[in-house]
């Protein structure tokens, strides 16, 4: 069984995340094969705020070489996680 900690693997800083936290939205990279169900009670269970939306998307890896050989970066899942209106979790921003 998959723990918390298992299905979401870090909080995501981007330009874009950080415009959203305006709208009480965070952005979260995920466990590629964790549903929204579970994403939900993960965040529930970590950040002890309460979720009222979750999105997801799953990005799929570039082709990239180097020198002569070519290969694939992995398949990834984000999730844009809607939090009910008052609830924040903590980010550090610069």
């Amino acid at each position: 069984m998959k723990t918390s900690y298992d299905i979401i693997k870090h909080i995501m800083r981007t330009e874009k995340g950080s415009g959203m936290l305006a709208e009480n939205k965070y952005i979260f990279h995920v466990a590629i094969d964790a549903n929204k169900i579970q994403i939900k009670q993960a965040v529930e269970d970590i950040y002890n705020v309460t979720v009222k939306k979750v999105n997801t998307l799953k990005a799929h890896g570039k082709w990239r070489r180097v020198r002569y050989k070519e290969g694939k970066t992995p398949d990834w899942k984000k999730a844009v996680v809607t939090l009910r209106q008052g609830d924040k979790i903590a980010v550090a921003t610069t």
